[in-house]
């Protein structure tokens, strides 16, 4: 974590080898993705076996944080994934943190637009 960055939990995702029903599918990521129906914010994500996303992210569970700052939340840091926009207004960008992908998010839509958008598959996460 760095001093002058503000972080703010977002939400939990967990890799699974199971077949995730009523999952919103990314063929871009090759991933299904599911939220949890609880209080928490949890996502399940399935890959399919030629997603191209990097390895940590399909095999080790992440925290995501939102920051006021993506660019200077991932200066020096080894970047993983983006930074890119797979949601409209949602800027992605996902480190390794010694092992463990750390997702890092800048946004200013509110959490209830960005999960309406993503279960409507909107963003060029979901584009062909």
């Amino acid at each position: 974590m760095k001093d002058n960055i503000q972080y703010t939990f977002h939400h939990f995702g967990i890799p699974v080898n199971t077949e995730l029903e009523h999952a919103t599918y990314s063929e871009k990521a090759g991933m299904y993705t599911l939220d949890n129906p609880g209080k928490f914010r949890v996502q399940w994500h399935q890959f399919t076996e030629d997603s191209p996303l990097h390895p940590l992210l399909k095999t080790v569970p992440h925290v995501a944080f939102k920051v006021d700052s993506l660019a200077e939340a991932i200066a020096g840091e080894e970047v993983i994934l983006g930074p890119y926009e797979p949601i409209d207004d949602y800027f992605v960008a996902v480190i390794n943190d010694s092992g463990v992908p750390i997702e890092l998010i800048q946004t200013t839509i509110s959490d209830e637009t960005l999960w309406e958008r993503a279960r409507k598959g909107q963003g060029s996460l979901y584009r062909k």
